[in-house]
């Protein structure tokens, strides 16, 4: 620690706050008597002598140096001020939020699949937190060579492991390789305990970390909608009525789905009459010809209306719109 420099300042602040800045270190400054400190919202004050930590200040105002600041000092807390004397000091300004990142691979990451020889190229994305949590450690590894630090940093050496640790967690047992998003929670929580282990010696905390989707090669999201449609149409025919009834029911409003509908009915009618036919035919097929009426004999009635097409059920008129049927 120096003395009786002839560069001296009236206020300690941090001169070069950016959202995005970790810490900010004010040095190579000497303070005089009646210098002020400026503690801003979301920051704290560190007041470092040779590399160690003589106070921590974080409570947001400001302070007079001397009289607020020196008396808490671990070893400095005797100087005194002189007439034309100046005290050397280090303050290693630190952001106290919680940093958001998002983040996404840089390259598909090859997962082993059964079905896939070559395996299965899935790219990832979302989100994770952080925030300072031990001066110590920060000082110790980043902020004693470091006059600034900023969330990229961070990013980048969280992003250069990421692969590795999706793939870690990815590949344990018991996970669908083709409904990742359904363990998207259990994997994003074993990604953060291994990122705590990876900071926690630079005295930063992983708050969070989120895997918000996971991405196929398109043929192999095609192949996964495919077989998802087919497993929520389940029974084929109970979905072709459920569709000829929400198509009837938007044709109050809509021509188009009308005229659906009732084509799609009259398919149904021409199926049945057809089926019917067939039976009281006794599924084979007359190669001869038509038997003749015996002589007398009343008109036989038809299955079906040929006014309207409803079924008849052996009545001489169609029940439902009265047309005579014989």
């Amino acid at each position: 620690m120096g003395f009786f420099g002839n560069q001296f300042s009236d206020v300690v602040e941090w001169e070069e706050f950016r959202d995005d800045m970790i810490f900010w270190k004010w040095h190579n400054n000497e303070v005089k008597k009646g210098s002020r400190l400026i503690i801003r919202p979301g920051q704290d004050a560190i007041f470092l002598n040779n590399g160690k930590i003589e106070g921590v200040f974080e409570d947001e105002g400001e302070y007079d140096i001397e009289s607020e600041i020196v008396p808490f000092l671990s070893t400095l807390k005797g100087f005194r001020f002189g007439f034309n004397s100046g005290m050397r000091v280090e303050v290693l300004f630190v952001n106290t939020k919680e940093f958001t990142v998002r983040w996404g691979t840089q390259n598909p990451i090859n997962i082993p699949a059964p079905q896939l020889p070559g395996g299965m190229p899935i790219r990832a994305n979302g989100t994770f937190q952080f925030k300072v949590n031990d001066y110590v450690g920060l000082i110790d590894k980043i902020a004693g060579v470091r006059d600034s630090y900023l969330v990229e940093d961070v990013k980048i050496r969280i992003t250069a492991i990421l692969d590795q640790l999706l793939m870690r967690w990815i590949t344990k047992e018991g996970k669908d390789m083709f409904n990742l998003q359904a363990n998207a929670r259990e994997i994003g929580a074993g990604i953060q305990d291994d990122l705590n282990m990876e900071l926690m010696d630079d005295g930063m905390k992983v708050t969070g970390f989120q895997v918000m989707s996971f991405n196929y090669p398109k043929e192999i999201q095609d192949m996964i909608n495919k077989t998802a449609s087919h497993g929520m149409v389940g029974d084929v025919s109970k979905y072709q009525q459920i569709s000829v009834a929400d198509a009837m029911a938007a044709g109050k409003g809509s021509g188009t789905a009308s005229d659906m509908a009732g084509m799609m009915m009259g398919m149904n009618i021409a199926k049945e009459m057809m089926e019917n036919q067939k039976a009281d035919s006794g599924g084979g097929q007359n190669t001869g010809s038509p038997s003749p009426q015996p002589a007398g004999s009343e008109k036989a009635i038809p299955n079906f209306c040929p006014n309207c097409g409803q079924k008849i059920e052996g009545t001489k008129f169609c029940p439902n719109c009265g047309q005579k049927l014989v």
